[in-house]
């Protein structure tokens, strides 16, 4: 099986890129052969901003940008999708929010064109780790682990059908030993295929 590890971070040797690294390596190590890709949306220049022309194919009145089926094609290759992202403003990223906007996109992801909204990402196992600089009686205290699950979790892919299967947050990584925080990497790494049949 193959999982594509989705990481936006513009540091090249940022916390962000080694965890999505010792993700990969917990993917491979686990039992079955599994493969996995990294896509670092910063390195590979994708342009988040929702054009014209992104819209007239939500509308279903134009083709979608070919950028967008390219991801598409390369989600469509994967039996999991894996985001690692460091958490901006108790959310992800511009540039991964941006991916999601137009790749995740109406008659791909989903369809709404008639009375109900067909979900057609029943089949993609999706596994969330956010990056935070706060510890967890932040994230607790203020409700930000709810919000980020309702916005994300709930919001973006119960909507397409897509099951969540991890949803963690990686806490304190302005601290001075982020070890714990690689080993939790490889080991949500080493999971991502155990539940999927």
């Amino acid at each position: 099986m193959h999982a594509l590890i989705v990481l936006s971070h513009p540091g090249s040797t940022s916390l962000s890129h080694e965890i999505a690294n010792r993700l990969g390596r917990g993917v491979k190590a686990s039992d079955g052969g599994h493969t996995f890709e990294i896509a670092d949306l910063m390195a590979e220049g994708f342009d988040p901003r929702f054009s014209a022309e992104d819209f007239a194919a939500h509308r279903h009145k134009g083709k979608p940008p070919e950028d967008v089926v390219a991801e598409q094609e390369r989600i469509g290759r994967s039996d999991a999708l894996v985001l690692v992202f460091p958490v901006y403003w108790w959310a992800m990223p511009g540039l991964l929010k941006g991916w999601i906007d137009r790749v995740f996109a109406n008659g791909w992801a989903y369809d709404d064109s008639g009375e109900k909204v067909i979900k057609k990402l029943g089949h993609l196992a999706i596994h969330i780790v956010g990056i935070g600089g706060a510890d967890m009686g932040t994230y607790e205290r203020h409700g930000y682990l709810t919000a980020m699950k309702s916005q994300i979790d709930h919001g973006i892919f119960d909507y397409c059908g897509a099951p969540v299967v991890t949803s963690e947050r990686l806490l304190e990584a302005d601290g001075p030993d982020q070890a714990g925080n690689l080993e939790a990497a490889e080991a949500i790494g080493r999971r991502v295929f155990s539940t999927v049949t």
